[in-house]
């Protein structure tokens, strides 16, 4: 069975010196895991009931007719340091469809693997599905998660590791970090058709790199302030891995919170802490700050460049506090958020980081009136408690409604994550597919999923995530 897929290619007409063209290596035994059947229906494929043809496609072992596969070139600033050359090392855009990407993460050797192997192992990759899918779930931009298929091999990750192949849709692949590549080489004519194909797809109605960088730093503003709201924690935010089109992508060594305090790191290789979930608005105007710098040889004049560029960057930590407070002034039932209320939420926030209280089950049982458990220092939560109890009798909307609206009783938890991914190397599925179900609502009652909400105990406690090689 044939599956069809109305390919348009618009990246592959760009000057050939973005990217290289490149198949994906075929696998030995493709079996499918995970299929996104909505996501598909979505992007208009069809001839999708046959798993053997879905696996074939989705490991890259049978090439889709219209497909054009390629490996995209990107340079960027890993953990500040400049890389002039990075590029999708283990990844190969087969296409666009309907104005989407369609990618194969983990399925070989591209000219960019510099010294790797180019596969992923099936831990990393469930981990992305996962993650991917329940931050759609919970409204936050992001690529999505299509299919996610094992390739009958192993590879060495600390030991051999059973191989996978995940397929990732996204806006685009266009990063922060592709402009870095064009503009470091010189390549006017090159960053000049990037930048024109970015707009069409991303923002029409721009003409200027300077609208461009100021949609850019909107939407990124808006992206991370809802990464803050839910306890989210990229932990790679090199400008490689930050999307022009405000996404969310690449899900390495990302978790959600437990216990909150603001400099939580997860990432085994952030030995620094420089992307501690309380460092992402800072961090994000920087990266910002390295696309302005990318741009300004689209510009007539290089000084008024830097100066436009330089007011576009420096209003931007203003974007970030606008949009933090909109979030989290919904956390707490409010609809606008005051002086005086900006300070209600953060002692909120430093009460939960001094006694450890659970970022996600503080903040859905405020709605609940249960929420003065999760604190150890409980006549210090009640007089926070007399205060905002009675700014709320200004709010005309219904606060336990908007609460809800805004606060997940449902994360995944990394301590699940790495039991689903345990189960799923021993052939057992059950975890995951509980995982997804769970969610795919996680403002719901979580009703017999409601372990899901318990936050590890400490034998459970995961310290570290690890890149998705």
């Amino acid at each position: 069975m044939d599956l069809r897929i109305p390919f348009d290619n618009s990246y592959a007409r760009l000057p050939e010196r973005l990217f290289a063209r490149q198949e994906p290596t075929p696998v030995r035994a493709p079996r499918l895991v995970a299929f996104n059947h909505a996501l598909a229906g979505q992007l208009g494929l069809t001839g999708i009931d046959d798993d053997t043809t879905l696996a074939a496609v989705f490991s890259g072992s049978r090439l889709p007719n219209g497909a054009e596969p390629l490996a995209q070139l990107y340079a960027g600033h890993q953990f500040g340091h400049w890389n002039p050359q990075l590029g999708d090392g283990r990844a190969v855009l087969l296409g666009e469809v309907n104005g989407l990407d369609l990618q194969l993460k983990g399925s070989g050797r591209t000219p960019f693997s510099r010294r790797g192997d180019g596969r992923a192992w099936l831990g990393p990759v469930l981990r992305e599905y996962v993650v991917s899918e329940a931050m759609f779930a919970l409204g936050i931009p992001t690529t999505r998660a299509l299919a996610a298929v094992e390739t009958g091999e192993d590879i060495m990750r600390d030991g051999l590791q059973p191989g996978a192949v995940l397929t990732r849709v996204a806006a685009s692949h266009i990063r922060v970090g592709t402009f870095q590549a064009l503009a470091a080489r010189q390549d006017i004519a090159g960053l000049r058709a990037l930048f024109e194909h970015a707009v069409e797809r991303h923002y029409p109605d721009v003409d200027t790199p300077t609208e461009f960088l100021d949609s850019v730093i909107k939407k990124q503003a808006e992206l991370i302030a809802a990464w803050m709201s839910v306890g989210f924690i990229h932990g790679v935010m090199n400008t490689d891995n930050c999307a022009v089109s405000g996404e969310t992508i690449d899900y390495g060594p990302c978790a959600f919170m437990d216990a909150y305090h603001p400099m939580t790191v997860f990432s085994s290789i952030d030995r620094q802490g420089r992307y501690a979930y309380g460092n992402q608005p800072d961090i994000i105007v920087w990266n910002l700050a390295q696309l302005a710098t990318a741009l300004v040889p689209l510009m007539p004049d290089a000084e008024q460049a830097v100066a436009e560029f330089t007011n576009s960057v420096h209003a931007m930590p203003g974007l970030l506090n606008a949009a933090w407070q909109r979030r989290f002034g919904a956390k707490i039932g409010l609809t606008a958020v005051t002086e005086g209320d900006t300070a209600l939420i953060t002692e909120l926030l430093s009460l939960m980081a001094a006694q450890g209280a659970d970022f996600t089950n503080s903040f859905r049982a405020l709605s609940s009136g249960l929420a003065r458990d999760q604190f150890t220092d409980r006549d210090a939560f009640d007089a926070w408690n007399k205060r905002w109890r009675t700014r709320l009798e200004s709010e005309t909307q219904d606060p336990v409604a908007a609460m809800n609206a805004a606060n997940p009783a449902l994360i995944p938890r990394n301590h699940r994550i790495e039991e689903m991914i345990a189960a799923a190397v021993n052939g057992d599925y059950r975890p995951f597919d509980r995982l997804m179900r769970a969610l795919s609502t996680p403002f719901a009652d979580p009703g017999d999923a409601a372990d899901l909400t318990r936050p590890p105990s400490e034998n459970e406690r995961v310290h570290a995530t690890f890149c998705g090689t």
